[in-house]
């Protein structure tokens, strides 16, 4: 694992993954850098995001912060899981049985990272740039104090 993993970033990628899911239903981040002081998430897209989309996600997954979700992990088989989730980024030797973490009712996907037990343990949510290239919306984010 990086030097910089951060379980608190890594449970808002989370968030910020299912909240663009929800808001424009074009699939997770294919993509992704995730370090303590800044992350970045790549998707599949077909335009730039509107600066008025830019606020109503980062109001979106601070609400899911703020509503003290647990975060947790189940383990379901494999055969299940491709039945929920995308299993094309597993690794080959993934194995039979698959670890699912949780974000209270809001998220759902196979995982492997660290992350909190409580979204309450994130501080708020920033998206610090987006652009667009070639078919692919980049999404920069870090986490800020209250």
């Amino acid at each position: 694992m990086a030097k910089d993993y951060d379980p608190a970033m890594h449970t808002a990628e989370h968030i910020l993954n299912q909240t663009m899911v929800r808001m424009f239903n074009k699939g997770r981040s294919f993509s992704n850098h995730i370090e303590k002081k800044k992350s970045k998430c790549d998707y599949h897209f077909d335009r730039m995001i509107t600066a008025e989309e830019t606020v109503e996600i980062e109001l979106r997954v601070n609400d899911v912060i703020k509503s003290n979700q647990k975060v947790y992990e189940e383990f379901i088989s494999k055969e299940e899981a491709a039945k929920k989730y995308n299993l094309s980024r597993l690794p080959d030797d993934s194995g039979d049985t698959l670890r699912i973490i949780r974000v209270g009712d809001y998220d759902a996907c196979p995982c492997s990272g660290q992350h909190v037990t409580n979204t309450s343990e994130i501080s708020s949510f920033k998206i610090i740039s987006t652009d667009f290239n070639d078919g692919v919306l980049r999404v920069r984010f870090k986490l800020i104090d209250n």
